[in-house]
C-alpha cells in the first residue's frame, strides 16, 4: 500500500503539472517518470514502498495497456486503407530492424537498443514498457529509452509543422506522415492539428492503427526469444497475456457502442494508471547508472528518429 499511494500521488501531481501552460506540451506520463526519478534520486524511495512500486510497474501497467484497447476500433483501422496499413507496417518493421542493427554497430546493449527500437517504431513510452515484458531489461534501460523517445518525439512535434508548406504535402499526406512516424500519440496530435482539422484527425487514426501493431510485435518478440535459444535453455514462451486482453477490447469496442462520456472516463483512468506505472519506473531509476550508459544510446535514438521520419516520408511521396 505505501508504494501504491506514492505512485498514485506522483501520478496525480503529474496530471496537475500537465494543466500548467508551460508544461501542457508534455504528456503526464513523461512528467510522472521525471517526478519519480527526482524523488528517488533527491529523497530516496522508502524500503517499505518497494513492493507497491513494483506492483505499479508491472501489474497496473499491464491492466492499463489492456484498457488502451477501448480507444481503438477495427473501423478506425479500416479508414487508413490497405495502402496506409501496409505503409505503417513497413515503416514499423524497417525502423525496428534498423535500430537494432545500428545499436549493434554502436555497441549499445542489445536490450536497450530493443527498447529504443520499440518506442521509436510504435508508440513511445507505452511501447517501451510493454516491450520490456519480454525484453526484461533493467529499469535504467527502460528509463533511458523513455527519455530518448520523449526528447526526439518532442522535437518532431515542433519541427514537423514546418514541412507541409515546404514539401507541398496535402493534409492526407501530412496526417499519414505524422501518424506513422512521431513517437507519442500526444505528440502526433500536437503536430498534426497545426495543419488543420483534416490532417489532425487522419494523423490520430493513423497513430491508433500503428498502436494496434504493438500486440503482434510483443508476441512476435516473445516467440523469437523463445525459439532463438537452444532447446535445453528454453523457458516457456513468454506470451504477454495482457496483449491478448488489449486485442479483445479492440474487438469489443468495434462491435459494441460505448457512450462517448464513458470512453473519455476510461481514457482518463487509463492515462492515470500509465502515469502510476511510469512514476514507479522513475522511483527505481538511479541517475548514476544512467550516466554510466554514456551518449551512444542517445545517438541511437536520434538516428532512429531520423530514419523513421525520412523513410516514412519517402514512402508517402511514392505511394500517397
Amino acid at each position: 500500500m505505501p508504494g501504491l499511494l506514492l505512485t498514485a500521488a506522483l501520478a496525480a501531481f503529474a496530471g496537475t503539472v500537465h494543466t500548467i501552460r508551460l508544461f501542457s506540451g508534455l504528456s503526464p506520463l513523461i512528467i510522472a517518470i521525471v517526478l519519480g526519478m527526482a524523488f528517488h534520486n533527491l529523497i530516496g524511495t522508502p524500503v517499505r514502498a518497494k513492493a507497491g512500486v513494483g506492483f505499479s510497474m508491472r501489474r497496473i501497467l499491464r491492466f492499463a495497456i489492456i484498457l488502451i484497447g477501448l480507444q481503438l476500433t477495427a473501423q478506425q483501422v479500416a479508414q487508413v486503407g490497405l495502402t496506409g496499413l501496409v505503409l505503417i507496417a513497413v515503416v514499423l518493421g524497417a525502423t525496428f530492424v534498423f535500430t537494432k542493427w545500428l545499436g549493434r554497430r554502436l555497441g549499445v546493449e542489445s536490450k536497450l537498443a530493443e527498447l529504443i527500437a520499440a518506442g521509436t517504431s510504435i508508440c513511445g513510452a507505452s511501447a517501451v514498457i510493454a516491450t520490456n515484458t519480454v525484453t526484461d531489461a533493467p529499469d535504467e534501460d527502460v528509463a533511458y529509452a523513455v527519455a530518448c523517445v520523449t526528447v526526439f518525439g518532442g522535437i518532431a512535434m515542433l519541427v514537423y509543422p514546418l514541412f507541409p508548406a515546404l514539401l507541398h504535402l496535402t493534409p492526407h499526406q501530412y496526417g499519414l506522415w505524422a501518424g506513422s512516424s512521431i513517437h507519442e500519440i500526444a505528440q502526433v496530435v500536437g503536430a498534426a492539428f497545426q495543419d488543420g482539422k483534416e490532417a489532425g484527425e487522419f494523423a490520430t487514426i493513423t497513430k491508433l492503427s500503428r498502436i494496434a501493431m504493438l500486440a503482434p510485435l510483443v508476441i512476435g518478440l516473445g516467440l523469437i526469444k523463445h525459439y532463438g535459444k537452444a532447446a535445453k535453455h528454453r523457458r516457456p514462451v513468454p506470451l504477454p497475456w495482457f496483449v491478448l486482453g488489449f486485442v479483445a477490447l479492440v474487438g469489443l469496442n468495434s462491435v459494441v457502442t460505448i457512450p462517448a462520456a464513458d470512453k473519455q472516463a476510461v481514457a482518463a483512468f487509463t492515462a492515470f494508471l500509465l502515469s502510476m506505472a511510469l512514476a514507479g519506473m522513475g522511483l527505481e531509476t538511479d541517475f548514476a547508472k544512467l550516466r554510466a550508459k554514456g551518449l551512444k544510446p542517445l545517438l541511437l535514438g536520434f538516428a532512429a528518429f531520423l530514419f523513421v521520419a525520412g523513410f516514412s516520408l519517402m514512402l508517402i511521396e511514392l505511394t500517397a
